[in-house]
């Protein structure tokens, strides 16, 4: 996965087609993100003894991680990740500029 967590990515298809958020959590093995302002759902808390009164928060949900992508500050756009070799160190570059994403 190209994406890591605190990139900053614009979602490119779904319901929130066009927001832009940081990631706050990637799960590389099921090839989902979580980003922050995007995907949000509402889940019902139990009451329980502590809370009697119970709740409904508001939360981000993972979404795939093809729906999303790097966000140039530059070009204000979403543009492609790759990677490539410099002094020995692999780095992942932007593929239009091909300048490093730090």
């Amino acid at each position: 996965m190209k994406l890591k967590k605190g990139d900053k990515v614009i979602v490119i298809s779904g319901k929130d087609k066009g927001k832009i958020g940081v990631i706050q959590r990637a799960y590389p093995s099921i090839n989902k993100v979580v980003v922050e302002g995007v995907n949000t759902v509402k889940k019902h808390q139990k009451p329980t003894q502590t809370h009697p009164e119970g709740s409904i928060v508001e939360m981000y949900a993972p979404l795939d991680a093809s729906k999303v992508m790097f966000y140039d500050e530059k070009s204000k756009k979403g543009v492609r990740v790759g990677y490539d070799f410099v002094d020995g160190k692999k780095v992942r570059i932007n593929k239009k500029t091909k300048k490093e994403i730090k």
